[in-house]
């Protein structure tokens, strides 16, 4: 995004230039567009309103942060939970900002160490599993986000997902056919048994939209990346949408936009039965035990012939 000389709306001199809408914008006129157009999201969704409890899926990562500060702004209430992954520097460094930003704006944070809620450490599991690193620490932060807004009493738990998240995940989900995993995608998704309401409220904002946002409004976030994210497919997705953005400007929302006006040509009419694990008693599909205590006994089982 190039930067113009003066906002189109003030005539001021301009911080940002959105292509897709070619649009020049002050930094004043940028932020305030970018609030409006979450708000409008969330409107257009239904996604919560002041009444309800909400909880921030916190990473230490600019689109978090940037998510938690905008609600606040917007006058809504929100606690925060961060999962501590516990992967090296980059957890530690996670934690830390994440820490601060809460104490800087008297927001409220939970934080939670994967490692006592998993019994072991990710990079223990990754080293004796079959299952890429993403796809295992996905599980793992979906369960116990959702199980601590359950157990807490939270009406909904919101996450940072943007625009090129959710378009990279569409593209990912429609080149294998994937209906179910299609239809899923969605900024809402309803509360069902022992799952919370999730939703994502900044999905019509582009990562480089959200890293001028935090700029502008001085958010500090963690700018490493993860250690395993490395050769992830998500960010070949995300690669090939950026060459065709750069090319053709709207891409990215043309592309969210319509899929949703159509979204229904995907829903299955497969009946998806609902069971309790045997073992924590949360959600699942499995008529035994869910993902997350499978992964949990794996770690167990893998200390206890360490130890024998």
């Amino acid at each position: 995004m190039a930067r113009q000389k003066k906002c189109r709306i003030c005539k001021q001199e301009g911080f940002i230039h959105l292509r897709y809408a070619n649009l020049p914008l002050c930094k004043k006129h940028f932020i305030s567009r970018t609030e409006s157009v979450v708000q409008s999201t969330i409107n257009k969704f239904r996604m919560f309103s002041k009444k309800d409890r909400l909880l921030v899926a916190v990473s230490g990562g600019k689109d978090s942060l940037a998510l938690w500060h905008i609600i606040e702004k917007l006058g809504f209430k929100a606690d925060g939970l961060h999962i501590d992954l516990e992967l090296g520097e980059f957890s530690k460094l996670s934690r830390e900002i994440s820490e601060q930003f809460s104490k800087t704006h008297r927001f409220y944070l939970n934080v939670i160490s994967v490692k006592e809620e998993l019994g072991g450490y990710i990079d223990d599991f990754v080293k004796i599993a079959y299952e890429k690193p993403c796809s295992l620490c996905g599980t793992v932060k979906r369960y116990i986000l959702n199980k601590f807004a359950y157990e807490n009493g939270y009406d909904v738990l919101l996450t940072g997902h943007n625009l090129d998240d959710e378009t990279a995940r569409l593209l990912g989900n429609l080149l294998i056919w994937d209906k179910d995993y299609v239809y899923r995608q969605y900024p809402v998704l309803p509360a069902e048994a022992k799952m919370v309401k999730k939703v994502k409220p900044l999905v019509f904002i582009s990562r480089n939209e959200l890293l001028a946002y935090c700029d502008a409004e001085h958010i500090e976030y963690v700018k490493i990346t993860c250690p395993h994210s490395t050769g992830a497919r998500s960010l070949v997705m995300v690669d090939i949408l950026d060459q065709l953005e750069n090319r053709y400007p709207a891409t990215k929302l043309r592309f969210l936009k319509g899929f949703f006006k159509i979204r229904n040509l995907f829903e299955s009419e497969r009946e998806v039965n609902l069971y309790e694990c045997h073992e924590c008693g949360m959600t699942t599909t499995s008529e035994k035990l869910c993902r997350f205590c499978r992964i949990k006994n794996r770690i167990k089982d893998k200390n206890a012939a360490k130890n024998f």
